[in-house]
């Protein structure tokens, strides 16, 4: 899909607009599912019938060329812990200057009272920056990522050194669903998936600023069984263009004590298993049109995933289907299913982002 990049401060307007009875309240209401009440659609969580796609396009090759160098090292260096953000009301990415001193002052005041948001001994104080990650989108629904960072010194630093990023986190929506995002009254932006990094009275301190200002809430995104197993394919459909060296798996199984089972795969062996889940799939079928060769389907994963429990079973007489997948790691990232993932590869960073973004957007209420 082409990219668009032609705008540095993009809050996509939504073709649907929608009249607000008392704007900040009913939003907020509808939103109170997430405490466990019931939405203003009378939905919950539980009783949705959306689900994850179950077919979606093979991963390309993305260069990212016009995402800032500092940006893109921090994206892929650091280990993020998720989260899902229900949207934005009047959040303007034009108002990032306003809301790097906003948010400075709310730390601030936040201390004052007695707040605990010391990282690694006693700080002076913080500063925050927000800025615009440029070239993470992939469609026009699509808004721009926003990045986050807070700054600071010890308080028994020298006074000539520079403050250092101490949290840093980022919002983004890759490839959202195109009905969800356009159904939103207009005063809303929707950047769903959020990612943290560091001491998590900071974490604590940025969410309720965000609460407070937007009239959003946070929740926590796990990284489902069937998610890990979509990243497991989508990585290893990448091997032939980057090497994944490896295709590592942390399992649990139902034991008393509880058995972790780590199982590790040749990346040559799991691209070879690959290779026969896809080319047997299409056997005695008629010659497909390109843009359907490049879409994986969810039969294919499942096949994937049952070909590499059959291996091991005939090897260590373990079932790994009556146990659950809790982690999968590749040269291209990690993920965890606590929500934890690290990419550690820009080319595919939008492959992995869409299927984050589509289970943020599932995971919120309604």
């Amino acid at each position: 899909m082409e990219q668009h990049h032609n705008s540095v401060t993009r809050t996509p307007l939504n073709s649907v607009v929608v009249q607000r009875r008392s704007k900040r309240k009913s939003y907020r209401l509808s939103y109170r599912s997430c405490l466990g009440a019931a939405s203003r659609l009378g939905l919950t969580p539980a009783l949705t019938a959306r689900r994850l796609n179950t077919s979606r396009r093979a991963p390309k090759s993305h260069n990212i060329t016009k995402v800032d160098a500092a940006q893109l090292t921090l994206l892929v260096k650091t280990e993020w812990q998720l989260s899902y953000v229900t949207p934005l009301y009047q959040f303007r990415h034009t108002q990032l200057k306003s809301y790097s001193r906003q948010l400075s002052a709310f730390i601030a005041a936040e201390k004052q009272q007695g707040m605990a948001v010391e990282v690694e001994g006693p700080q002076k104080t913080f500063r925050v920056s927000f800025s615009l990650v440029q070239g993470l989108t992939e469609s026009d629904d699509d808004a721009e990522t926003v990045l986050i960072q807070i700054y600071s010194k010890p308080v028994f630093a020298r006074q000539d050194e520079p403050q250092k990023p101490v949290w840093s986190g980022w919002l983004t929506c890759i490839n959202g669903n195109p009905e969800y995002l356009g159904s939103l009254p207009k005063d809303f932006v929707c950047l769903p998936l959020f990612g943290s990094s560091g001491a998590e009275g900071l974490t604590t301190l940025v969410k309720s600023w965000f609460q407070q200002s937007f009239d959003c809430c946070f929740g926590r995104l796990e990284i489902s069984h069937t998610s890990l197993q979509w990243l497991m394919a989508l990585w290893t459909n990448c091997h032939n263009e980057y090497s994944i060296q490896h295709l590592k798996m942390i399992w649990t199984l139902p034991a008393e004590p509880p058995l972790q089972v780590t199982y590790t795969v040749n990346s040559e062996d799991a691209w070879e298993l690959w290779g026969s889940v896809r080319k047997g799939n299409r056997e005695g079928e008629e010659a497909e049109e390109k843009e359907e060769e490049s879409s994986i389907d969810i039969e294919e994963v499942t096949r994937f995933m049952q070909g590499l429990q059959s291996h091991f079973y005939r090897h260590f007489r373990l079932d790994l289907s009556a146990g659950s997948l809790n982690q999968v790691s590749t040269a291209l990232g990690s993920a965890k299913y606590n929500g934890r993932i690290k990419i550690t590869n820009s080319r595919y960073m939008i492959t992995t982002l869409t299927l984050l973004t589509e289970c943020a957007l599932l995971k919120m209420p309604i």
